[in-house]
């Protein structure tokens, strides 16, 4: 996520700290390339003009060129600028009123507007909401049944419709199942187009007008830059909505949409999509997306996450298993499953402030595959397999490998992956983290 933009932004404010005492000639240069950066990020021309604007104001001011760490605080600037632009304080979703609340998903085809849907019903129920999924696209059945599916993969309940009802009969229907059956959300997945054209805003006002959502989402896909900004342009002017969901952020290293809409449309981005699976929904939240972009890190959100994936009795446990040095390959193995659920390494990588200098790390492409083929490789053993790795023998091992769909060498790997982790947590029991550093090098 914003890996080229950071990157780039990164190399400039290094180039700045280089300075020591910063002459106003010295911030305009930086502006500059600053104000390039970001162009080549795709970030709206009259949002970068006011950005930079807002910083030079305060850049060349007191406030820096007194300071004893000048470049320190220009970063600090940009910072607070950049959170200002990407929105003001966590965006709040207005769910008040009389069940069930009705949120109303719209945008073009192929920005993953179905896929978001059942992440929202996803991320509500999860927050002890009762959420109710409305497939309302008649015109395209595959989008239909791909939301029941889903729906049905993450058992949420959602509501039967087919390709013969209107749009606005499946809308009115469903509301009175979800009355009926104590739902207290209604997510409605709306029709889409291959382009903006007035018979399809024409049906999307029908059906705000007819269901009064409390929230009208524009779900749009971040990658397409500009273009995601025009869209949300077009879509607010004649449904006046409320927020956005921008989708495949995982794969945005530009940014360009996302510092571009709230400036451009005035309406906040609300939430923020992040892969494929349906607990890849993520609140934005300005302030840490603009640390992520400056290479700051986001460890409240790495915190959450780790909160979310992790139960506080069983971590107790694992402390008191290492202790013991009875960490077991079944241990490791809910390690793993715990880790995975927190998104890709890589993205955990990035949430650790300054991470993105380490030497080391940049280039290394962290293949989710290979946690999934350990998983499997220990999955293949027995329990007294898992309890006791000495056990496992040559035949033993081609037994596994074969169950697995893996090589005996990588069982021979996960092994010794093992083996080397027991040792690290006997040193550190007698050494302290000292001792774990001088093994790893660091």
């Amino acid at each position: 996520m914003f890996d080229t933009l950071s990157d780039k932004l990164q190399t400039v404010f290094r180039k700045l700290r280089g300075h020591g005492k910063l002459k106003e000639e010295d911030i305009t240069a930086a502006l500059r390339e600053v104000k390039l950066v970001l162009l080549e990020a795709d970030v709206h021309f009259k949002v970068v003009k006011d950005f930079i604007e807002a910083i030079r104001s305060r850049a060349v001011g007191q406030e820096v060129m007194e300071s004893l760490t000048p470049a320190q605080q220009v970063v600090k600037i940009v910072h607070e600028e950049m959170a200002t632009l990407l929105g003001d304080g966590e965006p709040k979703i207005h769910l008040s009123g009389q069940p069930p609340i009705a949120i109303m998903l719209v945008g073009l085809h192929g920005c993953g507007k179905t896929t978001t849907a059942a992440k929202l019903a996803v991320y509500f129920r999860e927050r002890n909401r009762l959420p109710y999924l409305v497939p309302a696209d008649s015109y395209r059945p595959a989008a239909i049944e791909q939301l029941q599916i889903m729906a049905m993969e993450s058992g949420v309940e959602f509501y039967e419709s087919s390709p013969e009802q209107s749009p606005l009969e499946i809308c009115q229907r469903a509301r009175q199942e979800a009355s009926a059956g104590g739902y207290d959300l209604m997510l409605v997945d709306t029709a889409g187009r291959l382009h903006i054209d007035e018979p399809l805003m024409e049906e999307l006002s029908e059906i705000k007008g007819q269901l009064n959502p409390k929230e009208v989402l524009l779900v749009a896909d971040a990658m397409t830059g500009q273009d995601a900004v025009n869209i949300a342009m077009a879509f607010n002017d004649t449904l006046d909505i409320d927020g956005v969901i921008l989708t495949k952020m995982e794969g945005d290293a530009r940014g360009g949409a996302a510092l571009s809409i709230k400036g451009v449309t005035g309406k906040p981005i609300k939430f923020i999509g992040t892969g494929e699976k349906l607990d890849a929904l993520e609140v934005f939240h300005p302030d840490r997306v603009a640390s992520r972009i400056l290479g700051m890190g986001d460890i409240l959100s790495l915190i959450e996450k780790a909160q979310a994936s992790f139960d506080e009795q069983k971590a107790r446990e694992l402390e008191s298993r290492l202790r013991k040095e009875a960490f077991t390959l079944e241990d490791f193995r809910d390690q793993i499953r715990r880790i995975r659920k927190m998104g890709s390494i890589e993205n955990i990588l990035n949430m650790i402030p300054g991470s993105g200098g380490l030497k080391g790390l940049k280039g290394i492409q962290f293949q989710e595959q290979e946690l999934v083929k350990i998983e499997a490789i220990i999955n293949s053993m027995t329990a007294q397999e898992r309890l006791h790795h000495t056990v496992l023998n040559g035949s033993r091992r081609l037994r596994i490998a074969k169950g697995s769909g893996t090589t005996v060498q990588d069982v021979n790997r996960l092994l010794k992956q093992y083996t080397n982790m027991l040792k690290v947590v006997k040193r550190m029991r007698k050494g302290g983290t000292k001792e774990l550093y001088k093994m790893l090098r660091i």
